[in-house]
């Protein structure tokens, strides 16, 4: 067994000789700090992305394969060519609005082309696999914080094709002994906190990077919907969890399943929730400029308050959030707004 210690974590990783893990979607905002952390300790990491959503540069080490999913041909040769111990897949297409006005968008690609992958796996007997899943499989918050157990009821098709995937690793696990661990993420946020990775979407639909877009005048205006929740402050309340806590989460769940063997679903979020209004406030602080802002009218679907219960990843995985306080989720990515910005006009 090798001792690994990364970041400040120091864990005991008993999987035999060195993990080679492909990750889908390596190219992307989560995958491509996951790749970083899966280097740091040392694995074997081959990277398979589209690059639709991705970015080639963002990949800092390891070996690139461009390709789809859908590829099915695409799969076979990257599952013959490398010795693959474990799929990561980060691949999905995440905004809740384009679901609803384009679903077969995102069937096709976070259901349909995720069998495919999962076929091929099963062809090449690489069984073990974790899957971002999300808090959208929930739909309307009964109670919060939401724990594991809460009714799965999602209301988009982003949510339902997230949920179904999970159905369907159960049925694969019965069948034919695939093991997963599905992570039901709730508000990712933050950037390496090296600076070196960062949130990049096109278009940009998350609070705090739009906030900072703002602050570094990459942005005119931003809207913010809703005043009149029933909160402290009138906004709505979410959880926003470090997208460095967020691979660490993986990282541990990697070690659970290579140790235990078992598939198991998890719940991640900092635990407590910020308001929009907190938010906005963190973010004039930490850059101090001036945000211009549209106060609008509350969005349909939009709950008051969606925070996670993650108890249970802390007692079986051992995972425990180090970045929790807002102003360093927003300091950081601050300081990769600051040098994306700077390379958007170089």
């Amino acid at each position: 067994m090798t001792v690994l210690s990364s970041l400040g974590f120091h864990r005991v990783f008993s999987s035999g000789d060195k993990m080679s893990i492909l990750v889908i979607g390596g190219a992307g905002y989560i995958g491509s700090h996951m790749v970083k952390r899966l280097l740091s300790a040392g694995s074997s990491v081959i990277v398979f992305d589209s690059l639709v959503t991705g970015f080639r540069d963002a990949v800092v080490g390891g070996t690139f394969v461009e390709g789809d999913i859908n590829d099915r041909a695409a799969l076979k040769a990257l599952f013959s060519r490398y010795p693959i111990s474990a799929v990561m897949h980060f691949a999905s297409f995440i905004q809740v609005g384009e679901s609803v006005a384009k679903p077969e968008k995102y069937y096709s690609n976070n259901l349909a082309a995720t069998l495919v992958l999962l076929e091929e796996m099963l062809k090449a007997d690489v069984t073990r696999f974790i899957f971002s899943s999300t808090a959208a499989i929930f739909g309307e918050p009964l109670y919060s914080p939401l724990d594991e157990a809460h009714q799965k009821q999602p209301i988009n098709p982003y949510g339902r094709s997230k949920w179904m995937v999970e159905q369907i690793l159960e049925d694969y696990d019965s069948a034919y002994g695939l093991k997963s661990i599905c992570l039901r993420y709730f508000n990712a946020a933050g950037a390496d906190p090296a600076g070196e990775l960062g949130e990049r979407h096109e278009p940009e639909t998350h609070l705090i990077p739009i906030l900072l877009q703002l602050a570094s005048g990459r942005r005119d205006r931003a809207s913010v919907f809703g005043t009149d929740y029933p909160t402290a402050d009138g906004t709505c309340i979410r959880d926003y969890i470090h997208v460095s806590d967020l691979c660490e989460a993986h990282f541990l769940a990697l070690d659970y399943l290579t140790q235990n063997g078992q598939s198991n679903r998890f719940n991640l979020g900092n635990g407590k929730g910020f308001s929009v209004a907190e938010v906005i406030a963190a973010v004039k602080t930490v850059t101090g400029k001036p945000l211009a802002l549209n106060y609008m009218d509350r969005r349909a679907g939009d709950p008051a308050v969606l925070v996670a219960n993650s108890d249970k990843a802390r007692k079986v995985l051992g995972w425990s959030p180090r970045y929790t306080d807002l102003h360093d989720i927003v300091a950081h990515a601050w300081a990769f707004e600051q040098r994306n910005m700077h390379r958007k006009n170089s």
